[in-house]
């Protein structure tokens, strides 16, 4: 996600020069025709065209915004759901004997390995080797053989809560209130995976990017007559601020996409690691910093 208010020119550039190149040279190209060649320019009617192009790509936007912050919701409820969990891990298994300490300290453990395993997931980075620095590889791997991984994790969690509670280390109140804050993660989990795995309805993906590029066909024959040899300049102008409105929807519609503009899940994965390994008092890493301008 990008922290700065002002978009670094360097990063515009990068991420524009391509359209903005090949849109230069066709304005070119039919200037030079106009002014060179005897013909008439017919007359577009560019507001309307503009006018209904806009609407497409305003409604594509705010389509692919509450994707995006959707994401960002489920995500928050992930953290939240998560220090709650550690919290009564912590607070309703005893002291003693070890072996209660030991499965408080897996329940949590466990956990920062869940939301890796499923940042990973969601981004299909393949391998997570943080899971393997808190987890033995015994155990990773029993997860990490699932078809979902991050599922696996909240299996074996649940396994272990039964066994707390058959100890008489939990009673059936604290085991239904540990439950609930379960749910409350596996539906953030399924909310999260309904937004990856279901993309944008596909008229709203392919209309907006046709009419889009069409138009910018379109501009320079119309505005040639009126703006003459500055047509280069203006119709370029006009048309990429189309092809950004259309670029906003395309780095929007999928949070998850391990790019400049999606969720920064690395950072809240980390946000959740800290609480969680400081509630049993393990070392915790610091904060995950911005990475010029980028939080990941």
């Amino acid at each position: 996600m990008i922290l700065d208010s002002t978009p670094r020119f360097t990063r515009i550039v990068r991420e524009v020069w391509r359209p903005l190149t090949l849109l230069f040279v066709w304005d070119v190209a039919v200037t030079y025709f106009y002014t060179e060649l005897p013909y008439n320019a017919p007359s577009l009617p560019l507001t309307i065209f503009g006018t209904v192009l806009a609407l497409f790509l305003g409604f594509r936007d705010s389509s692919a915004y509450q994707r995006w912050w959707e994401g960002r919701i489920l995500w928050g409820a992930m953290i939240n759901a998560s220090r709650n969990l550690a919290r009564e891990a912590v607070a309703f298994l005893p002291d003693q004997p070890q072996r209660a300490i030991d499965l408080k300290r897996s329940i949590v453990l466990r956990h920062v390995a869940y939301v890796h395993a499923l940042r990973s997931q969601l981004r299909r980075t393949g391998d997570c080797p943080e899971i393997y620095e808190l987890l033995s590889k015994e155990e990773a791997d029993e997860a990490m053989a699932r078809a979902n991984p991050a599922n696996g994790f909240l299996d074996g969690t649940a396994k272990r809560l039964a066994q707390a509670q058959s100890e008489g280390w939990l009673d059936t109140i604290q085991q239904t209130q540990v439950e609930r804050i379960m749910v409350d993660i596996a539906n953030a989990q399924g909310g999260m995976e309904r937004i990856k795995n279901t993309p944008l309805p596909m008229q709203y993906r392919f209309f907006p990017q046709f009419f889009a590029r069409v138009f910018c066909l379109l501009l320079p024959i119309g505005l040639v007559e009126t703006l003459g040899w500055a047509t280069p300049v203006g119709s370029t102008i006009a048309g990429l601020m189309f092809l950004a409105a259309l670029q906003i929807g395309d780095d929007l519609t999928d949070p998850f996409s391990n790019t400049l503009h999606d969720v920064p899940l690395t950072a809240m994965c980390r946000t959740i690691e800290i609480d969680l390994k400081q509630s049993i008092g393990d070392p915790a890493p610091e904060p995950l910093k911005p990475v010029k301008g980028v939080l990941w």
